[in-house]
Parts: C-alpha cells; sequence; structure tokens
C-alpha cells in the first residue's frame, strides 16, 4: 500500500473507532469514494490491534481493577473490579451468537454504502432522542447485570456499517439513565473482547490463506491508529463531562444526508 493510503486509513480507524460515528461505515465508504483496492486482513487487524492498545493504556486502572477482582487484591477493590469484569461478560453473548451467525450466513450481506447513507441518518437521530430523555444519574458503579445484557443486545446493531458500536452501545445507556461519560466509558470497555473476537476470527482466515500477518504496512498502520485512537478516546472522555452527543450527531446527519443525496440525485421520488 502508498505510505498515505496507510496513514489515513488508520487515522480514520483511530478515530471513528470509539466515537459514535461508525468505524465500519467509514472504512466501507474510504475505498469507493478513493478508488483503492481493499486493504487486505492483515491491514484490518493491524488497526484493531492499535485502537485495541490505545484503550487498553487508557483504561488501564479499570483493566487492573478487574485482574485484581479475579485474581487478587483488597476486599472491597476485589468486589469492585470483579463485578465490573462479569458485566462485560454478560454483556458479550448476544453479540458473539450474532456474528458468528452473520459471519456463517452473510458475511457480506450489509457492506453497502447506501445501507450506510440510512444507518448514519436513522441511528444519528436515534442517539440524539437517547441523549434529550435520558436522566444522567447513573455512572458505571451503577452498572447492574440487566443494564449490561441490554447495553450488549443492542451492540448486535453494530454489524450493520453505519451503525456505529460505540454509537449503539452509548445510545442504549443512555436510554438506560447513565451519564454521557459512563456510557462511554463503559462502552470502551465493552469493546476490548469483541476487537479481541473480531481480531483473533481475522488471524484465523488471513492464516488459512496463507498471507503473513506480520508486515511493515501492518506495523505501521498499528502504531498510527493507537496513536490517533488514544488521543481521541482522551479528548471524547473530557468533552462528555461538558458537553452532549449533538456534534456527533450532526455530523451522522450531514455525511448520511450528502451519501443520499450523492446516490439519488435531486430526484427524491427514488428514494421513497
Amino acid at each position: 500500500m502508498l505510505l498515505l493510503h496507510i496513514v489515513i486509513l488508520a487515522a480514520v480507524q483511530g478515530i471513528s473507532e470509539f466515537l459514535p460515528v461508525s468505524s465500519s461505515g467509514h472504512l466501507v465508504l474510504l475505498p469507493k469514494i478513493a478508488g483503492w483496492q481493499d486493504q487486505g486482513l492483515n491491514i484490518d487487524i493491524a488497526v484493531h490491534v492499535g485502537t485495541l492498545g490505545a484503550v487498553l493504556v487508557y483504561f488501564w486502572r479499570d483493566i487492573l481493577a478487574i485482574i485484581l477482582g479475579f485474581f487478587g487484591g483488597k476486599r472491597r477493590q476485589r468486589r469492585a473490579g470483579r463485578q465490573l469484569g462479569l458485566y462485560i461478560l454478560v454483556s458479550l453473548p448476544p453479540v458473539i451468537v450474532a456474528g458468528g451467525l452473520l459471519a456463517y450466513f452473510a458475511p457480506d450481506f450489509f457492506r453497502s454504502p447506501l445501507i450506510v447513507a440510512y444507518t448514519m441518518v436513522i441511528f444519528g437521530v436515534i442517539l440524539w432522542f437517547a441523549d434529550r430523555v435520558g436522566m444522567t444519574v447513573r455512572r458505571v458503579e451503577h452498572m447492574n447485570f440487566s443494564s449490561a445484557f441490554i447495553i450488549g443486545l443492542a451492540q448486535i446493531l453494530a454489524f450493520v456499517p453505519g451503525t456505529s458500536r460505540s454509537g449503539i452501545t452509548m445510545t442504549a445507556a443512555r436510554f438506560l439513565g447513565f451519564e454521557r461519560a459512563a456510557a462511554a466509558r463503559f462502552s470502551m470497555l465493552m469493546s476490548i473482547p469483541v476487537i479481541v473476537a473480531a481480531g483473533a476470527v481475522a488471524a484465523r482466515n488471513l492464516i488459512e490463506s496463507g498471507e503473513p500477518i506480520v508486515t511493515g504496512d501492518a506495523g505501521l498502520a498499528a502504531a498510527l491508529a493507537f496513536v490517533t485512537a488514544l488521543i481521541t478516546i482522551a479528548v471524547l472522555m473530557r468533552l462528555l463531562k461538558h458537553m452532549s452527543f449533538t456534534p456527533f450527531v450532526l455530523y451522522r446527519l450531514f455525511l448520511g444526508i450528502v451519501l443520499l443525496v450523492l446516490y439519488y440525485g435531486f430526484d427524491w421520488t427514488l428514494a421513497i
């Protein structure tokens, strides 16, 4: 790949992975808009490793608390960390089952720019509504098993590009009354096993195809995705203490409407 392609691809993945704007939707659109060939599985794995590293570094205290919750630490710390880890585990079954079924029966069914356009708009409006009506009284410490499962259930919708895994989980959390920063924090912690699972599947496919996993391009992509994702997480967590999700909703609406205009032209009767 050209250096410019790697830089743009890694930056797009790193920035959009944890924002409620859909990284998969952007990665579907990018090659089509730029006229690039598919970047390949090794680059996909690399950028996901980079974003995984970023969330592990930023939330290292939570990760350590979870580890100590199962394997040691003071009694109070052990209980809190174990509970957080269990909530993350409870959120996993829906997305694992749905992901396995989709990968087996229809792996490329949703990879369409038109679907991205509609989901950008639809789920952008839903995020706005949830952010408007949702109370801001609950933090991650107030999580329970039913809330974790509901948020995990919502995560299934993220298999449709343009929905956004982080966006739909934050939307569900806001409907349940979690503060914006708390919704983002739990969403990112939930992403750790999901990214690991997705990366493992992609790595297996790559090994079966006989292609090398570690290349110079992949290493560069991973490093760039790590840096951009880490910066994005830090900025997002700071911003959500003072602002709503409205700027992200406006971006989603703008992008979705632009894509619909490009697809249908100005004859909106075709869209009905």
